[in-house]
């Protein structure tokens, strides 16, 4: 697993798919702050994943995109050690960052995972990079993580940070130092707001929504939550829970992530888990409606993203389920390929969604069979529903070892979800890379 982590570097500079997650095998991006800037384009700046000993790494890559659909990675932005280092008095690992323009000149704001000097901030002229000269913002003993900078409509910034509680303060002209005077602790708490971490802030219709790391769920900060405000400072009243990110891995813990409009329609950006480990994530995103009242809808994740439902007659990469039950998980088999692996009995996938079209008549899947037969069950909608076929995997392989199945479907139409149940005897099942539905051809 470390070495698919450390392989992030080596992924060519290709745009990603549209569908969920939003970055392609092998890179591990997390804590997305997403921003639309004056050229039109979306930029999203958060954590890179390389281990699943420690989150985060020593560098940020930045994801840009003008249509949500195709994406690029600048790829070492900023570093706190190596060839790029522009953190000259520490080598401590980069947690979540954020950034904002003004005349100019981008500012990125970073912590460390340090005691002392947590917070701090680079410039760049570009959106991408490369950031430089980093240098210490002094919080007055308030020393915790996530930064994330709001620049109302007045110009006035403001600088969020914090732990169990959310902390807020202007920032100065200069938009490197803050005013210690106007430090307020408290601003969210954990008991009144489910406040973990993961401050981000946007303002829309007048309402102030401050978007964090909301942990009301299972004793886990797996929801992208709210607040809202007719003022930057506060008191916040809570709102509620836009996503949850449970169930997209068995080893998941954390969300954070952030929301942002583009082209007249609004969007939650967050991350998942992989790998069975809480710290080798990647960043999604959902569509989001608001209400009348300012409300925002819990929405659910999917497959699709941004996108339009995945093409049942195209091939669909496995790891592209969002929703998994059991063992099963999404890990790397090669420096830019993944798979859904780990499988045991019982254990279920699920995609959202698939359009179907017309009609199919079979399916297809690359799997990697183990020791004892398998079996893959699949349904549409719920995860107990009826099946509308069975792959059966013989015994005898060796995990390790691809080949391709074809089994008959009974000609499922629309748009639905898609759900695999495995069944078999023993742990790791089999491994399953992909798969692909098409005319009966019989």
């Amino acid at each position: 697993m470390l070495a698919a982590g450390l392989a992030a570097f080596l992924v060519p500079p290709c745009p990603a798919r549209a569908q969920n997650p939003i970055v392609p095998p092998g890179v591990y991006i997390a804590d997305p702050s997403a921003h639309v800037w004056k050229d039109g384009k979306m930029y999203v700046y958060g954590s890179r994943d390389e281990s699943p000993k420690y989150y985060c790494s020593w560098d940020h890559s930045v994801l840009s995109s003008p249509d949500l659909l195709t994406w690029e990675i600048a790829k070492d932005a900023f570093a706190s050690k190596g060839l790029s280092d522009q953190v000259a008095y520490s080598d401590a690992l980069l947690y979540a960052p954020d950034c904002q323009y003004r005349d100019g000149t981008y500012y990125l704001y970073y912590c460390l995972a340090s005691n002392v000097n947590t917070e701090g901030v680079a410039t760049s002229t570009s959106p991408t990079g490369p950031f430089t000269n980093g240098r210490v913002i002094d919080v007055k003993g308030y020393n915790q993580i996530d930064p994330a900078v709001f620049v109302d409509d007045d110009g006035q910034a403001y600088y969020i940070w914090g732990q169990f509680t959310a902390k807020v303060a202007r920032l100065r002209p200069n938009m490197t130092e803050i005013d210690a005077a106007t430090i307020r602790d408290n601003v969210l708490t954990e008991k009144e707001h489910f406040f973990h971490e993961g401050g981000y802030m946007v303002k829309r219709k007048g309402i102030y929504y401050f978007i964090y790391a909301h942990i009301g769920r299972g004793n886990r900060p797996t929801c992208i939550g709210y607040a809202t405000s007719r003022s930057p400072m506060g008191p916040f009243t809570y709102g509620g829970v836009i996503v949850d990110n449970d169930h997209s891995d068995p080893g998941v813990w954390n969300n954070h992530g952030s929301i942002v409009e583009m082209n007249g329609r609004w969007y939650v950006f967050y991350h998942r888990s992989t790998h069975g480990s809480k710290m080798m994530r990647k960043v999604c995103l959902e569509p989001i409606t608001f209400n009348e009242d300012g409300s925002i809808d819990e929405v659910e994740m999917t497959s699709q993203g941004a996108g339009s439902p995945l093409d049942a007659r195209r091939l669909i990469d496995a790891e592209r389920a969002c929703l998994l039950y059991g063992n099963v998980r999404i890990q790397a088999f090669d420096v830019d390929k993944e798979e859904l692996g780990g499988i045991q009995d019982d254990d279920r996938a699920g995609y959202k969604y698939v359009d179907f079209g017309t009609g199919v008549g079979n399916v297809t899947v690359r799997v990697a069979p183990g020791a004892k037969p398998a079996r893959i069950v699949l349904s549409l909608d719920q995860m107990w529903s009826g099946a509308i076929g069975t792959i059966e995997i013989p015994g005898g392989g060796d995990g390790k070892s691809w080949t391709t199945i074809t089994a008959p479907v009974r000609n499922p139409s629309g748009v639905h979800a898609l759900w695999l149940r495995f069944s078999g005897e023993g742990s790791d099942l089999l491994r399953i890379d992909s798969l692909q539905f098409g005319p009966d051809r019989r």
